[in-house]
């Protein structure tokens, strides 16, 4: 029977295999890459030595030490969250600059009529 110390690792190494193979693919950049791999080592640490857990949280005096990991994964959580906010603010900026520049180079390109074209006539008139 696995015990949930090798899932856990397994876990781990699978969140980092998914990570590398979507950077690869470039469906990841690094900036946000890094991210989940931390998470993946933390996850395969915290799996292959549950003790630390222990002493950490004894450490900072917490008296149910599998608390621990979930506030510290809440923290990233919200961590994480304050810098997509920050990332789509910056690019909500950005486009919103692009498009008023592009505006104004739209405004100042010479006005040109579109050119004028025939009525064209159905070869094959419709009979009744």
């Amino acid at each position: 029977m696995i015990s949930y110390q090798w899932t856990s690792a397994l876990i781990g190494l699978a969140i980092a295999g998914t990570i590398f193979y979507l950077v690869r693919r470039n469906h990841l950049h690094g900036p946000f890459a890094v991210w989940w791999l931390l998470v993946s080592v933390a996850v395969i640490l915290i799996s292959l030595m549950p003790s630390m857990v222990d002493y950490i949280a004894a450490l900072l005096g917490i008296a149910y030490p599998p608390i621990l990991p979930v506030f510290i994964g809440m923290g990233l959580i919200l961590i994480k969250m304050l810098t997509m906010d920050l990332e789509r603010s910056r690019q909500e900026r950005r486009i919103r600059r692009l498009t008023q520049r592009l505006a104004i180079l739209e405004a100042q390109l010479p006005q040109k009529q579109p050119p004028s074209v025939p009525a064209q006539k159905p070869e094959h008139p419709e009979e009744d």
